[in-house]
């Protein structure tokens, strides 16, 4: 397919990387062959696509950060024209690129992504994580064909694959019936920082400030905190369930539930591929145990 040529892949890469030495690696060309590219395509299009320091190296422009917003758009064409061509070739050559949260990864894609694998070897799958305030952006800017996150969704649209909830971790065993208030004492309490977006939209709603509390990045850290007796951990149902760990369990107030949904700007209109791997997340996710599911 010739939809980009040869100066637009090159100035993609540059952008992303930022370092014309990276890309010439990348690729396997000369730093000059990766110049020469790039200053033909300023040249093509009449304006300065990077400013260029000794101290900071390449930064976009306005305009050229504009050019590559344009320029990943005619990338996704490309990569349909190719897997629709392709589609009779057991999709041979193609790639799907999808966004998914760390603990989304563990419980749901990790599964996936396996039997997706099996059935399309030839099929490159380029997966990137990130929080849920992260991927939206990353679908918005056609850097991904989806991504999983939980709620909110933002202006995408979203098709609800399950649901999950937050719940409080203690080491140490409390009183039969016991519910933890996150009002009570935020400094005790550990986070996770992919979940925080969604638990304080909740919170927020109820007057809680929970600023005091510990905020860690993984939810590994939070099991691993907890454990060792540094509080009371403040994580997804998810974590909690499916990773191992001997924690006791107990359900929050005020009550946190959380929708699980697959976004992209449309989903009618999702590439073949991506159309097959969402196909495999959504009965995946008919597998899962019924607290899960939106019809239990």
């Amino acid at each position: 397919m010739g939809m980009l040529n040869h100066n637009v892949k090159v100035f993609l890469r540059v952008a992303e990387k930022g370092s014309i030495t990276a890309v010439a690696d990348e690729l396997f060309i000369s730093q000059p062959a990766v110049s020469k590219a790039i200053k033909q395509l300023e040249a093509e299009l009449q304006m300065k696509l990077f400013h260029r320091s000794k101290k900071s190296g390449l930064m976009l422009t306005d305009a050229g950060a504009e050019i590559q917003r344009l320029a990943r758009q005619m990338e996704d064409l490309e990569n349909r024209m190719y897997q629709t061509s392709f589609c009779s070739n057991n999709f041979v050559g193609c790639k799907v690129k999808v966004a998914s949260m760390p603990t989304l990864t563990s419980v749901i894609m990790s599964q996936v992504l396996k039997r997706f694998k099996a059935t399309y070897p030839e099929v490159t799958v380029d997966l990137v994580e990130g929080t849920s305030m992260e991927i939206r952006k990353a679908v918005e800017e056609h850097r991904v064909d989806f991504g999983l996150v939980t709620s909110p969704f933002g202006n995408l649209e979203a098709e609800l694959v399950c649901k999950d909830g937050i719940v409080a971790l203690s080491a140490e065993p409390l009183p039969e019936g016991s519910v933890v208030d996150l009002k009570d004492r935020p400094e005790r309490f550990i986070f996770c920082q992919p979940g925080r977006e969604t638990i304080l939209e909740v919170l927020r709603a109820h007057q809680i400030d929970i600023s005091p509390s510990l905020l860690v990045q993984q939810a590994d850290t939070v099991l691993a905190m907890t454990a060792a007796g540094n509080g009371i951990g403040v994580l997804s149902r998810f974590v909690a369930d499916f990773i191992p760990n001997s924690l006791h369990q107990y359900p929050v107030v005020p009550e946190i539930s959380v929708d699980i949904g697959l976004v992209a700007p449309n989903l009618k209109d999702l590439t073949p591929l991506a159309k097959e791997l969402r196909r495999m997340i959504l009965e995946h996710a008919q597998t899962m145990p019924c607290k899960y599911k939106f019809n239990a």
